[in-house]
């Protein structure tokens, strides 16, 4: 078990135009407490080998937040981001893919991809959905320790991401490989079955909740 703590804070950062003056006016803000606004993101989460991280919460909270800090806190040799894997247009989803035929199919299928022409069809010309799948199907043939994905299946219809969470539970206890991930869906949490799932709020500490030996425990971060 490692533990990773991440803090990151933000000041706000602008001029001060009329425009600006007017609406403090206007809420009773001042400048002062403007310019010395500060929020913080913290947090400490132990992780296991093949743990599944999912960072969730209303959007504006903090979630993308948290976990690129998790991805600069690991080596960036053993992690990969879905955000940074390229579309080629060159050549076919399958030759994309590196491996024997098969083992490629496999990863695909975990994915989400199971249709002959998707496999025949160029990376940059699939549906934002299937760029998705396809991302995750490279990340998972990198033979990473991390895989981070903001966004997790957001743009996949719920069926679809239920499915895809499923599997990527089984592939995570197969393989060791370790996976943040970050959405605002709670709809898919029974089918994913987190190791590790924070809840980021608007405003606060973020819960972390530990799946360990068949318990849940329930830590608040300060």
């Amino acid at each position: 078990m490692a533990t990773y703590s991440v803090s990151r804070g933000f000041r706000w950062q602008g001029d001060v135009t009329d425009k600006v003056t007017q609406l403090c006016r206007m809420f009773g803000l001042t400048l002062e407490r403007l310019t010395g606004r500060s929020v913080r993101h913290t947090m400490q989460l132990h992780i296991n080998d093949g743990d599944i991280v999912y960072i969730t919460g209303p959007s504006g909270a903090g979630k993308s937040v948290l976990l690129r800090e998790l991805e600069n806190a690991v080596p960036a040799s053993q992690s990969v981001n879905l955000a940074r894997i390229s579309l080629p247009s060159d050549r076919t989803v399958i030759d994309c893919i590196k491996g024997e035929l098969l083992a490629g199919l496999k990863m695909l299928s975990i994915a989400g991809l199971n249709d002959c022409f998707c496999y025949l069809n160029q990376p940059a010309n699939l549906s934002d959905g299937e760029k998705y799948r396809f991302r995750l199907a490279k990340a998972l043939t990198r033979s990473a320790r991390f895989i981070f994905a903001d966004e997790f299946c957001s743009e996949l219809d719920r069926v679809t991401a239920a499915v895809i969470s499923h599997r990527l539970h089984t592939f995570a206890k197969q393989s060791g490989t370790t996976f943040v991930l970050a959405s605002s869906h709670d709809d898919i949490l029974l089918d994913l079955a987190p190791d590790v799932l924070v809840v980021k709020h608007l405003s606060g500490p973020a819960d972390v909740i530990y799946k360990r030996s068949g318990r849940c425990e329930f830590t608040t971060q300060k």
